[in-house]
């Protein structure tokens, strides 16, 4: 099992930065791929951003890429989301993930935190 607890998450003005944080305990961490998605309300989940721990691989969605950056650290077991330039759009609960495997389909994601609420005005 793993586990992932995210933090960091608030309510900010659009053009704001913010970092969330996903801190991941239990088995092998290193060996998943880990990933952040959002859900706004009404919407379906989405892929945000994904990082291969084999070989430090990144990919990001087109509405967040040039934005956001997804980053380790390996010591501290934790994935970050870096968010720059924020939108009203991107409003959404922010969820960590982590898979066997590369992908950006939330269906091969095993793994789940609770979530993290992300609220940004205009």
């Amino acid at each position: 099992q793993v586990q992932l607890v995210e933090s960091g998450g608030g309510l900010l003005q659009a053009g704001d930065s913010l970092r969330l944080s996903c801190a991941a305990s239990g088995r092998t961490f290193p060996t998943h791929t880990m990933g952040w998605f959002r859900q706004a309300p009404g919407k379906e989940r989405e892929f945000v951003a994904a990082l291969t721990w084999s070989n430090s691989r990144s990919y990001y969605a087109a509405s967040v890429k040039g934005r956001f950056t997804i980053s380790r650290d390996n010591a501290k077991n934790t994935v970050y989301l870096q968010m720059n330039s924020l939108k009203p759009e991107d409003t959404a609960v922010y969820y960590c993930a982590a898979a066997r495997f590369s992908t950006d389909s939330p269906w091969d994601y095993t793994y789940w935190g609770q979530g993290t609420q992300v609220t940004v005005s205009s």
